[in-house]
Parts: C-alpha cells; sequence; structure tokens
C-alpha cells in the first residue's frame, strides 16, 4: 500500500484513507467515488497553499470494503455516516467538505446532518437527488451519453485491458464537449483498474443502494457557507443542477467551469484550487 494511505475499521466496513499535509493545517476531506475521483496534482496544490487534505475510497470503490455486484451492503445514509467516521479516524473535528459528483449527495447530507462538523462545503458536478427520475425543473442526463451508456456492453471484467478500455469510453463519454485528454484518461483508468478490489461494483453498486428521502426540500437548513463548482459542458449531470443547488442553498456561489464535463481535466485543476484555497481561507 502506497505511503499515506491506511485502513481503517469505519462503521463496521474497512475503508482506505489518505491523508496529506501538515497535521494542524486545515482540513479538507474530498469526497468523491474514490480516491482517484481527485487529480493529484489538486491535492498538490491544495496542500501547497497550507491545507491538510484527506481523501478515501468510498466503500465499493479502490480498497476499500467490496460488496456482491448490484447487492452493496449500506445505503447512502451509510455512507454519509462513513464520511463522519473518515474525520473521526483522522482526529479531525471540521472539515472544509468537498464532493464530486455522487460523493455531492453525501457532502450535502453532511452538511445537512452533521453541520457541526462542516466548516464549508463545495459542490463539483453534483445535483440535489439520486438515481432515478429527476424533478421537472431538472436537466436529465444527456440523450447522447445515455445511448452509449445503455448500448455499450459490459466488458469482460476479468480482463484488465478490456476493463480499461470500457472506462476510457465512459470518461470520453463523461467530458461531453469538454475538453478530454485520452492518454491521462487511460492512465488513470489503468491505476483505478490496479488499485481497486471490483471495479465492477465500483462502477455501479452505488446505483443500488437505498438513497433514503428526498432532501432537496432541505437544501434551504444548510448553514455552511458552498460554493458550487459545475462544468458548462457536463453531460451526466448538466449544469442546471449546478444552478438548482446555487439557487436552494443560502448565499452559495456557482463558478462556471469552461470546456468542462463531468470529470475535472488538467486545464481546471488550477482553477479549481485557486476557488478552493479561497473558499477555505478564514
Amino acid at each position: 500500500m502506497p505511503a499515506g494511505e491506511r485502513m481503517f475499521m469505519i462503521n463496521g466496513a474497512a475503508s482506505c484513507v489518505e491523508v496529506q499535509g501538515g497535521a494542524d493545517d486545515p482540513a479538507v476531506l474530498l469526497v468523491g467515488s474514490s480516491m482517484s475521483s481527485w487529480p493529484d496534482e489538486l491535492c498538490a496544490r491544495l496542500v501547497a497553499g497550507g491545507r491538510r487534505v484527506i481523501r478515501y475510497d468510498v466503500r465499493d470503490t479502490g480498497r476499500s470494503e467490496s460488496y456482491p455486484p448490484g447487492a452493496p451492503g449500506y445505503s447512502l445514509a451509510d455512507l454519509v455516516d462513513d464520511a463522519a467516521g473518515v474525520l473521526d479516524a483522522t482526529g479531525t473535528e471540521r472539515a472544509h467538505v468537498v464532493g464530486m459528483s455522487t460523493g455531492g449527495w453525501i457532502a450535502q447530507l453532511l452538511a445537512l446532518d452533521h453541520a457541526d462538523r462542516v466548516a464549508t462545503l463545495t459542490l463539483i458536478a453534483s445535483r440535489p437527488n439520486t438515481p432515478g427520475p429527476v424533478d421537472d425543473d431538472l436537466p436529465e442526463h444527456d440523450p447522447a451519453l445515455m445511448e452509449v451508456i445503455t448500448r455499450t456492453p459490459e466488458p469482460d471484467w476479468s480482463d484488465e485491458r478490456a476493463v480499461v478500455d470500457h472506462l476510457v469510453l465512459m470518461a470520453g463519454t463523461s467530458a461531453g464537449a469538454g475538453a478530454f485528454d485520452e492518454a491521462s484518461a487511460r492512465a488513470r483508468a489503468e491505476a483505478e483498474v490496479a488499485r481497486t478490489t471490483d471495479v465492477r461494483c465500483a462502477t455501479s453498486n452505488i446505483a443500488f443502494a437505498d438513497h433514503g428521502p428526498r432532501w432537496r426540500e432541505r437544501l434551504g437548513e444548510i448553514t455552511a457557507r458552498t460554493l458550487v463548482l459545475h462544468g458548462e459542458d457536463d453531460p451526466f449531470f448538466p449544469i442546471g443542477n449546478g444552478e438548482a443547488l446555487t439557487a436552494e442553498i443560502p448565499d452559495a456561489r456557482l463558478v462556471r467551469l469552461a470546456h468542462v464535463g463531468h470529470w475535472l481535466p488538467a486545464h481546471a485543476v488550477p482553477v479549481v484550487a485557486d476557488e478552493l484555497l479561497a473558499h477555505t481561507t478564514g
């Protein structure tokens, strides 16, 4: 296991956690799907800016606890408690919480149900509801994206090269009209396959979890100062979702990321790092 990564038992499940930066620096908790959601350069820039960066593999991803395909042994509420448990395990009383994509759901609920643990909130490429039908005022997944997702056969999950090719295809599709570097995406996919217990479950099991009651109507209760970062070309959660989060969370601020799809391409990393450093100051 690489230096900096540690395994903890959190809420009865094995969780892989990495901490970078000074022990006395303000903590930033990065909640994605796995650690690999967060570019290493972004973490390095945050550490250089005087932040203690905590990232971890959510259940079913990376080196954390893995469950059978289609049968995750957890709910979304469990994942929220896990995020609080990561803070406990790393001796962190409060953190600046940053949630990306489905990690944004965890971050929103952490800010609602564990408000005392959240110093500030940042939501990247997220939306205010979970898998399934979206509200009439929210944009759905882009039809071209869904065409690829629904019509592309699953790879042979035992064939690492085929799995990497599949992940690269999905990354390119998720970039939409935004910037996409295939070589970088392939390197990330290879690293993800190498450190993930079961890639099939990592890519799909969250959709089968119990997501609990709606929380969109509670967004007005969030007290943490909130920043919303959203790619203008995101086909998975189109930017109308980020606009809705900004409108419903009190005093939230929206930053539109040009030429960015659902994940963070290299050109967006300095912008996102600067925004996070400014947002987490004071």
